[in-house]
């Protein structure tokens, strides 16, 4: 019986640059490096409490999903870190040179406030960050 998400991976090509990022980036705690010899890996930790595995998929066959399903066939699209407050963490990462996909965060699911950030600032992974409206 699956009862969790273990983790995400992404592969990076500075870990240390990486590890500085998602710690001082996106204020993740930072647990820890480890040498997986029988992986030829080094691997560093951020763990978070709770999470969800998004499924998406086209409407309609249309959209930036489509575009991406049609060019890899699939695979892991993005993370989302979920903020408490979004326009000042996107007036903190720009002022460190992230570059975002739109000007201004607009009304994604779960009634919340979405924003992503262009892979390129990101080692090649998209990332999102949402706000709930009520919050």
């Amino acid at each position: 019986m699956i009862v969790g998400l273990d983790h995400i991976a992404i592969a990076v090509p500075d870990l240390d640059k990486a590890i500085e990022r998602f710690m001082n980036d996106f204020g993740l705690t930072f647990d820890h490096k480890e040498d997986v010899e029988s992986a030829k890996t080094s691997t560093a930790f951020f763990p978070l409490e709770t999470t969800s595995i998004e499924l998406v998929h086209p409407l309609n066959g249309e959209g930036p999903i489509q575009k991406y399903i049609e060019k890899k066939g699939g695979g892991m699209h993005h993370l989302c870190f979920r903020s408490d407050n979004i326009e000042e963490d996107i007036a903190r990462l720009k002022t460190k040179g992230y570059e975002f996909l739109s000007e201004a965060p607009y009304l994604g699911a779960h009634n919340c406030m979405v924003i992503f950030i262009h892979p390129k600032s990101c080692d090649g992974v998209l990332i999102e960050l949402n706000q709930p409206m009520d919050h």
